[in-house]
C-alpha cells in the first residue's frame, strides 16, 4: 500500500515543475511549424495516373470523393487491330468537410494517382468551398515530397519518372509548335531578297 496522499503530492509536483518553466509559444502564422515530411495534410491528385477505376470512391468510408468520366474510342495501334475504349476523367473532387484523413483512398489506388501532401492551410469561410476540384488537387501534387530511395542503387521513384516524362513531352510539344510557327513565317515571306542576289 502506498502512502495516503502520495498521488496528490506527485500531481502537485508536476504542476509546480511546469509553472516554473518558461512557455514556448509558436508564433503562427508568422513562424511556420516544422512538420514531418510525410505529414497527412491534404490529398493530392496526379491525374495522369488516374484510370477512373473508382476504387478510391468505393472504398471511402465517408463517400467524400466524387468522380465523373466518359468513354472514348481509341483507334487501333496497328493495322488490322481493333479499336479500344478508355475512360477519360471529367471530374475528380474531394469534399474535405467530410474527409476524415484515414488514407484508405491512397492505399487502395492501384495506379499511384493519390498522395499525401504536407499542405494544411486550406481553411475556407464557407463550408461549400471545402469541396476541391481536380485543378486544386493537382496544384497540391507539386508539394508532395519525393519518397526516399530504398537504397543508393534504387531506381528513380515512379512519381518523379512520370513527372519528368510529362515535362519532357510538354517541352517537345512546345518546341515542335515553335518550329512549325517559324517555318510558317518563313514561307509567308517569299518575296524577301536573299543577300548577295539580284534585285
Amino acid at each position: 500500500m502506498g502512502i495516503p496522499g502520495s498521488g496528490l503530492a506527485k500531481g502537485l509536483a508536476v504542476t509546480l515543475r511546469t509553472m516554473t518553466r518558461r512557455s514556448h509559444t509558436a508564433q503562427y502564422p508568422e513562424v511556420q511549424p516544422e512538420l514531418p515530411p510525410r505529414t497527412r495534410g491534404v490529398i493530392a491528385l496526379f491525374e495522369e495516373n488516374c484510370t477512373v477505376c473508382m476504387l478510391c470512391a468505393r472504398e471511402c468510408p465517408d463517400w467524400c470523393i466524387y468522380i465523373d468520366s466518359h468513354k472514348e474510342t481509341v483507334p487501333a495501334a496497328a493495322p488490322g487491330g481493333r479499336e479500344r475504349s478508355r475512360n477519360v476523367l471529367d471530374r475528380f473532387a474531394i469534399d474535405f468537410s467530410l474527409c476524415m484523413y484515414c488514407g484508405i483512398c491512397i492505399e487502395v489506388c492501384p495506379f499511384d494517382a493519390l498522395f499525401w501532401s504536407p499542405e494544411f492551410e486550406y481553411a475556407e469561410t464557407d463550408i461549400l468551398e471545402l469541396t476541391h476540384e481536380r485543378d486544386k488537387l493537382r496544384e497540391w501534387m507539386w508539394t508532395v515530397p519525393a519518397p526516399p530511395p530504398l537504397d543508393p542503387a534504387a531506381e528513380e521513384p515512379k512519381e518523379l519518372a512520370a513527372a519528368r516524362k510529362a515535362a519532357e513531352k510538354a517541352a517537345a510539344t512546345a518546341a515542335a509548335t515553335a518550329a512549325a510557327t517559324a517555318a510558317a513565317q518563313g514561307e509567308a515571306e517569299p518575296g524577301r531578297e536573299q543577300p548577295g542576289g539580284e534585285a
